[in-house]
């Protein structure tokens, strides 16, 4: 598969200049069980990729089909060469014979076995519709070479996709326990200042509420996470290892080249749904020349050799025959109660129809396109921003728990910061994996995405 020089896998590589305060709050959402520390056999996206290419159902049916289709050729080049046939028969003859004239011939009861043999041999030399089926057959064969990469780039967006979601997932669940403790912690500091008398019974209320809420979000968050596991098992066959996660010291490089014009005008002539297409086109045009070709006659070469034998006849001598024949046989047609011209006239509206077929995926790969550049170019910019925000969010957390230590605020204040810089943390790690994916689907939209493109974003794991 071909590639486009220095596309978006080339763009995507580690960052080491982001601020050292957002590696520690990136660090500080992390939580035990799901990412202090990795087996030895987590893992990798590159790794699951490749169980995925043995095991998804939809892509072996997709290489079933593709060897189906090879056989087209074989099976039409056939009408081009030369075919054997040969043929053999006995017979038992019982027969009563009477004369109504005199005759020099033996009458009565004659019973005797007649048998023979026959082997024919016939070269087409002149049948149109069969040279036209061989050439759509090279076709039919191209077609199904790119429903095939198809099938393969929509495997490896399928398979990231639910790789990218289980991070998700857990990246959502980890948050909500994080949130969840930190909550505990001011839920436990409220009582102890309620005792005191140094706050109301709102701010325990308020502390408990929010802990409440987050055990609430925790359990919906583990069934959300089993089910991204169970998306994934369904692509590679088994149940998923622990998956290696995105670092946080990564940056998202643009599109290159970084032009949405050259991008959508790669996809309107190298998707693979366009090539597909332009195959399928192609192979309406010659079922037009195919149809056509009913009017055409037809010559062949025949050849034939056998031998015919019977033990008696009319005449009570048997016999012993054999014949050999070569020869040219012209067919020309003549009419055929007008099918033939039915059969054209289908022929031309389907290859209108593959020629409406061919602009529809034309358009459809160019909107791909511009929607994936857009979504890294969109995805890259808010990234940024969250980074930015995550920094303040953990920033006005801190002005918060300090401000309620000394009383300039309450209990609420500190809860709504919490909330936001988890939310905030949150909402980062799903534009990272969004806009990883904009990058795979780009590459996907211009026919050109492989598996070094999967190994491109595969070096961002840990």
């Amino acid at each position: 598969m071909s590639k486009h020089a220095g596309g978006t896998g080339s763009g995507v590589s580690r960052h080491f200049g982001v601020r050292g305060v957002t590696r520690r709050l990136l660090a500080a959402g992390m939580v035990a069980a799901a990412s202090a520390s990795l087996p030895a056999a987590a893992a990798d996206l590159l790794a699951t990729w490749r169980d995925a290419v043995q095991s998804d159902a939809q892509f072996a049916s997709a290489r079933a089909q593709r060897s189906a289709v090879d056989e087209r050729i074989p099976q039409a080049r056939a009408g081009l060469l030369p075919t054997l046939s040969a043929s053999a028969n006995t017979t038992y003859n019982n027969q009563d014979v009477h004369y109504r004239t005199p005759t020099l011939f033996p009458e009565g009861k004659q019973r005797y076995n007649s048998n023979g043999w026959n082997v024919t041999l016939s070269q087409p030399l002149f049948r149109w519709q069969n040279w036209v089926a061989y050439k759509q057959s090279e076709l039919q064969v191209a077609q199904a070479e790119a429903q095939l990469g198809q099938a393969r780039q929509e495997l490896a967006l399928r398979t990231s996709q639910a790789y990218f979601d289980v991070l998700y997932a857990q990246d959502v669940l980890a948050s909500i326990q994080a949130q969840k403790d930190a909550t505990a912690q001011q839920l436990e500091l409220a009582k102890r200042s309620f005792d005191v008398g140094t706050v109301t019974i709102t701010d325990v209320h308020e502390a408990q509420s929010r802990y409440d809420l987050a055990s609430a979000q925790e359990i919906a968050s583990r069934a959300d996470l089993d089910v991204k596991r169970d998306n994934l098992r369904q692509i590679i066959g088994h149940d998923p290892e622990v998956l290696k996660r995105l670092r946080g010291d990564v940056t998202l490089g643009a599109p290159s080249p970084d032009d949405v014009q050259q991008w959508v005008s790669s996809a309107e002539t190298g998707a693979l749904t366009v090539q597909a297409q332009i195959a399928a086109q192609e192979i309406a045009s010659r079922e037009v020349e195919r149809a056509r070709s009913g009017h055409l006659p037809t010559l062949d070469v025949v050849a034939s050799y056998g031998q015919n034998g019977q033990g008696g006849s009319i005449t009570g001598q048997g016999s012993d025959i054999k014949q050999s024949t070569i020869g040219l046989q012209l067919a020309v047609p003549l009419f055929a109660g007008g099918s033939v011209n039915s059969r054209m006239r289908e022929a031309q509206a389907l290859r209108q129809k593959a020629d409406a077929d061919l602009d529809f995926a034309r358009r459809g790969a160019a909107f791909a396109a511009r929607q994936a550049y857009l979504g890294v170019s969109a995805g890259r910019a808010q990234v940024k921003a969250l980074e930015a925000a995550l920094v303040s969010s953990q920033s006005s957390l801190d002005a918060n728990k300090l401000g309620y230590e000394v009383g300039v605020r309450i209990n609420i204040d500190v809860l709504n910061a919490q909330q936001q810089l988890y939310v905030t943390r949150r909402d980062l790690a799903k534009a990272r994996y969004d806009t990883l994916m904009a990058q795979l689907k780009l590459k996907a939209a211009a026919g050109s995405l492989g598996e070094d493109d999967l190994a491109a974003v595969n070096a961002l794991l840990e």
